[in-house]
């Protein structure tokens, strides 16, 4: 009754004032009009300006990837030098696991040299190459044998998929790999639903059926929130848009929630699905932040998206909720309640059966011991090489977050090995009474000019000053190989065997200026070989034989091959130019490589976002010419002796003999820097050791720079060098005639095929012949060419 008699009060009082109100009510509907128009005004161009930020980052979906730089994928034939411990090193940098049976990509099985590995696909500089099983056989320091596991055939080649190096970010560091939601694992579509947001398919952005749900669970739980409220379309929206790690406040609650309803407006359930797996965070890695799906399969296990396993799945759409509470490296009890949590959901769903619910229930976390991505840049002498030769064609600001693939000529097992020698040599020379020392390092593959290891500081991983490029120090004896290049062009003149005076020389340089050079150990030694006279580095009989060729021929020769600029006066002969190690392996390559002029490139390829190939570094060199070849290989031959007699001994007390290395050894005056530059029949090193301010190290190249290249070739597999004997005439000598194998103090040395001293048995007889020469380079300098001559045909030689 009270309820009517209020009503009728109400009637009267609007019939006895017309058809006019109260007046707080008229002011309540006032205010509220106001207070609805105001709101509207904000609301209205604050949704078109939040509309606008999502159609900008998620209209096209598109990111900022970054850049990757891999190694050189590993090249598996018979024949190839190599053994176990540096196959498992290459593996296991390119993040292959041993899981016992090699079946599934990315993974290998190990018994003792025999190796079963299935390989990723990838693309290459020369296409995609498919994913592969094969296993690979190990003996007596190389491949012994290579065949499809599959198809059980053997096999002349095989590449392994690379290891990636380092990461070029653009103004954030984000990892991430783009993906279609087409190449999600289904258990991992479904069963982020069913975990994260049962009702995706149906709601418009917020789930309000979803919160209520959470909401009587966290009561039963006793208030424990066990079920999230948030759809996948507001996770989405969060991560994408509002970034990661703020606070939650009810004004970002209220951005996400309009963010979320946007976003389903504007897209349908496929794309806003496949832009969640592309973007949601799900983990860190120091400023590294790791983004999608399948770069969080590679930071959590190291695997490939679908190569994983149901409880894999079931952890990444665990610890998704929260990466940093879940996180299974650092709080694996978490991380295994969170996992069980979503394979009872899986399980409950129908998306796995008993059978398998109970595996994976049982399955431990599955995780990497260390993070399956790399830092931004783990080889920084290495990738500044590789950013220096792509300045040209890739300014800076075009090369971060532009998602392209940068394929490197790195050596995983190379690099460790330098570095590891670095380190130990370095470690075992400093005392007290030795400044600080610094190394810089190039080491290339002589067959197609690739970079394989570089190293720019003491500390491997300490970017800044890369002593490997950037120090020039004073060359030293590494010249004087190519003073006698010079010389063995004119085998009219000059052989190995040519007998050239050691004693004090006198070069007039000017007006009373005269240069006396003294040899290191201030002793002359006579009459003596050419060959003698490089291989023990004797200054004054260099000085002699370069005074003859002609220091501006040098000079000249010297940019030809590496593109030094060199002043060309006497004391060049003897060094007196300052080089970095990346120079004097440019020029070093030409003899390693048998005589072809080989630019060196770090960089092999560049690939863009797609995998279509950009620009390609790596193009095979021009074949030697014949006479380049004939002087490249007698220089090698004599810097074998280096090795074998010369200065370079000690690397035979190191086991080193069997490779049959040639080499050079160079100390600048007072002891200031030490240099090797050395090959093999696969490998060239050059290797600098010295001190940043200049001091007196005490060190020859034999006792600094030479340990760290025994060190690396130590470990790392190669191939013996031989000498072709295509071109050379092999024949035993005493004094200055050809003679018998069995004459008494007779030595085996190779002449240019036409131009050997005459025979007599057991006898001094007649000086060589006229002159006479091959092409190539020679031509550049005004050399003679060779006579008209059919060379007798001659065995395969290499020094003894």
């Amino acid at each position: 009754m009270a309820q009517y008699d209020e009503e009728d009060d109400y009637l009267d009082d609007e019939d006895e004032g017309g058809t006019r109100a109260p007046a707080w009510r008229d002011w309540l509907l006032k205010g509220a009009l106001a207070a609805l128009g105001l709101g509207l005004g904000f609301l209205v161009p604050y949704v078109f300006y939040l509309n606008h930020q999502v159609s900008e980052r998620f209209g096209a979906l598109q990111w900022q990837v970054p850049t990757r730089v891999y190694a050189r994928p590993l090249q598996l034939a018979p024949g190839l030098a190599m053994d176990a411990q540096t196959l498992k090193t290459e593996l296991d940098a390119a993040a292959y696991r041993d899981d016992g049976k090699g079946a599934a990509p990315g993974t290998y099985a190990r018994d003792g040299g025999r190796f079963t590995i299935s390989s990723r696909g990838y693309i290459d500089v020369d296409g995609r190459v498919a994913p592969r099983r094969v296993q690979v056989a190990l003996s007596g320091g190389q491949v012994a044998s290579l065949r499809d596991a599959d198809r059980k055939q053997g096999l002349k080649a095989a590449r392994l998929d690379p290891a990636r190096i380092a990461t070029l970010y653009g103004q954030k560091q984000e990892e991430r790999r783009l993906v279609r939601l087409e190449d999600v694992p289904e258990k991992l579509v479904t069963g982020l639903q069913a975990v994260e947001d049962r009702d995706f398919s149906r709601h418009h952005g917020i789930d309000f059926s979803g919160m209520a749900r959470a909401l009587w669970v966290a009561v039963k739980s006793g208030g424990r929130i066990r079920q999230g409220a948030s759809t996948l379309t507001q996770q989405l929206a969060r991560s994408g848009l509002l970034g990661i790690g703020k606070e939650q406040t009810p004004v970002r609650k209220f951005k996400e929630i309009i963010y979320a309803l946007i976003l389903e407006a504007r897209y349908d359930k496929h794309t806003i699905l496949e832009a969640y797996f592309n973007q949601v965070y799900w983990g860190q890695r120091g400023r590294q932040a790791i983004h999608g799906v399948s770069a969080a399969s590679e930071f959590w296990f190291g695997r490939d998206l679908d190569s994983l396993s149901t409880e894999q799945i079931a952890l990444l759409i665990g610890i998704v909720k929260g990466p940093s509470y879940y996180d299974p490296r650092r709080h694996p009890e978490r991380a295994l309640d969170r996992r069980n949590l979503a394979l009872d959901k899986m399980h409950e769903s129908g998306l796995i059966g008993d059978a398998e619910y109970q595996r994976a229930r049982a399955a431990p976390l599955g995780v990497t011991e260390a993070p399956g991505l790399l830092a931004a840049n783990r080889f920084p002498a290495y990738v500044d090489l590789v950013r220096r030769q792509l300045a040209h064609d890739y300014p800076e600001s075009a090369l971060q977050g532009a998602g392209l693939s940068v394929l490197t000529g790195m050596s995983p097992s190379a690099q460790a090995y330098a570095e590891g020698a670095v380190a130990r040599t370095i470690k075992s020379l400093e005392h007290k009474t030795r400044p600080p020392l610094q190394a810089g390092l190039v080491l290339t593959d002589v067959h197609h000019g690739d970079v394989l290891a570089v190293v720019g500081n003491r500390d491997v991983a300490q970017p800044g000053f890369n002593r490997a490029v950037e120090a020039k120090r004073p060359v030293g004896s590494l010249l004087k190989p190519f003073v006698y290049l010079l010389a063995l062009a004119r085998p009219d003149n000059w052989s190995l065997a040519t007998w050239v005076d050691d004693s004090p020389v006198t070069v007039q340089l000017g007006k009373n200026r005269k240069w006396q050079p003294a040899n290191a150990d201030n002793r002359s030694h006579g009459t003596v070989r050419l060959v003698d006279a490089l291989a023990h580095s004797y200054n004054q009989a260099t000085v002699r034989v370069g005074m003859k060729v002609d220091p501006k021929r040098l000079s000249s020769l010297l940019r030809v091959l590496a593109g030094i600029e060199a002043e060309p006066n006497p004391a060049l002969i003897l060094g007196s130019t300052d080089q970095s190690p990346y120079a004097m392996a440019q020029l070093y390559q030409f003899l390693a490589s048998g005589g072809e002029i080989q630019p060196l490139h770090a960089v092999r390829g560049v690939l863009d976002p797609d995998g279509k190939l950009l620009k390609r570094y790596d193009k095979a060199p021009a074949p030697a010419q014949e006479g380049d070849s004939i002087a490249a290989h007698l220089i090698t031959v004599a810097l074998q002796q280096v090795v074998s007699s010369g200065t370079g001994r000690q690397l035979l007390g190191d086991g080193l003999g069997r490779l049959s290395p040639a080499g050079k050894t160079g100390t600048s005056n007072d002891g200031r820097d030490s240099w090797y530059a050395g090959y093999t029949g696969d490998h060239l090193a050059v290797v600098w050791m010295g001190n940043d301010q200049n001091l007196e190290t005490g060190l020859y190249g034999a006792t600094g720079a030479m340990r760290v290249w025994s060190g690396i070739f130590s470990r790392l597999p190669s191939a013996p060098l031989r000498v072709s004997g295509k071109g050379l005439d092999w024949q035993w000598v005493v004094g200055s005639n050809s003679t018998d194998a069995g004459c008494p103090g007779a030595r085996r040395l190779p002449f240019v095929a036409g131009y050997a001293p005459p025979y007599q048995p057991c006898t001094f007889g007649a000086e060589p012949g006229p002159a006479q020469e091959g092409g190539g380079w020679r031509s550049w300098f005004g050399l003679p060419p060779k006579r008209e001559e059919t060379p007798q045909p001659q065995p395969e030689g290499e020094t003894p």
